[in-house]
């Protein structure tokens, strides 16, 4: 049953990538016409792009592309300031489809790689030396494919396991969700939180295990054929980062603090050297998490993506059965990477929590 669940799962994760592929083809070829490219390099530019577009984040939310370059999927709200607010759905006749210009309140605006800037009638773009526009940018607050995910996996994590907490009342032996997920919270109690933290684990242990399911559903759902690639996104790892960051700072007891401004038993010379790069390490630790997570969430999109474009660049029998083997390795060594992922940075964040929190003088009378 398992096998007969992983090959039906395969099978769709690759007709969808194979079906969308078509589809930015054909749209791009349309959009703009190759100056004398071979064919190959037409295939490899166009599966480039339609990797770089999986990895952006979207103002609607796209199932699949049909081989007409159709769009199937349903809009999302719109929502952004430009002397006052605006908001839409992404396919009214005031939304942006595929590249067009719409007019809102005698303004012209134009959604280019998934950004939003203000443009004249006729949409035209002023590129700067980097290729990117200088266009005004309104600030954009729309509901986009990865806000919707946030709030959708939010949402059935919190009715998740407000229910597992319900059913403890009832009894003390696990029944339904809570026999797979009580292994997970007591692995994250007994191997994360306690080795790291202490006997003040208690105290970080929601957040903790909120961090870890929230990372590893976000992970999970990444893996999706609908391209999800929220914890690929640097802003959502950078906000994770954050909040360690903020728990780590404000919960840090004075020896935590006397080890980075001044450290004990160390030359003033020393401490003055000391100072600023331990100031730094504070900084480099939240940098190291959001960098962590998202390179290699990132890694792996790209690396199932571009397998998969191989089997277009070559065009034979043997690429269409080697390439479809290798990103079906990959893709299970992504689920692998999904739930380790999860793993590290809750283990990376109890570890900080733990440094700061550590009461070194206690500890020193203690053991004697």
């Amino acid at each position: 049953m398992l096998k007969k669940f992983a090959v039906l799962f395969y099978s769709i994760f690759v007709l969808s990538l194979v079906s969308a592929q078509h589809g930015e083809t054909s749209t791009a070829s349309v959009a703009a016409p190759t100056q004398e490219l071979s064919e190959k390099d037409k295939v490899s530019k166009e599966n480039k792009e339609y990797i770089d577009h999986h990895l952006l984040d979207a103002h609607d939310f796209t199932l699949m592309v049909d081989k007409d370059g159709h769009h199937i999927g349903f809009p999302l709200p719109v929502i952004f300031y430009d002397n006052g607010f605006h908001s839409f759905m992404s396919n009214s006749k005031e939304g942006f489809i595929h590249g067009e210009t719409t007019e809102v309140d005698g303004s012209y605006y134009k959604l280019h790689h998934e950004k939003i800037f203000k443009t004249d009638a006729t949409g035209n773009l002023t590129l700067g030396e980097d290729g990117f526009p200088t266009n005004e940018r309104p600030l954009d607050l729309s509901i986009t494919k990865s806000v919707l995910i946030l709030i959708v996996v939010s949402i059935f994590l919190l009715v998740l396991f407000v229910g597992m907490a319900k059913s403890y009342k009832k009894s003390v032996v696990p029944t339904g969700a809570a026999r797979f997920f009580e292994p997970l919270i007591i692995f994250v109690r007994d191997e994360v939180a306690i080795p790291n933290i202490g006997h003040k684990y208690k105290r970080f242990m929601g957040y903790l295990l909120t961090v870890f399911f929230f990372i590893l559903f976000l992970n999970v759902l990444g893996l999706m054929p609908f391209g999800i690639n929220v914890t690929g996104n640097i802003t959502m790892t950078f906000f994770l980062a954050i909040l360690t960051y903020l728990i780590t700072t404000f919960s840090a007891n004075k020896d935590y603090w006397k080890h980075i401004f001044w450290m004990p038993g160390v030359p003033v010379p020393m401490k003055l050297i000391m100072l600023p790069i331990e100031l730094l390490g504070t900084i480099t630790k939240p940098f190291a998490l959001m960098i962590r997570l998202f390179a290699n969430m990132t890694a792996g999109h790209i690396v199932v993506m571009s397998l998969i474009g191989l089997i277009y660049v070559f065009k034979n029998v043997a690429a269409g059965i080697a390439f479809p083997f290798l990103t079906l390795v990959i893709y299970l060594l992504e689920v692998l990477v999904a739930f380790l992922q999860a793993y590290i940075f809750t283990m990376l964040s109890a570890l900080f929590i733990g440094m700061a929190v550590q009461e070194h003088e206690h500890e020193h009378h203690a053991a004697h």
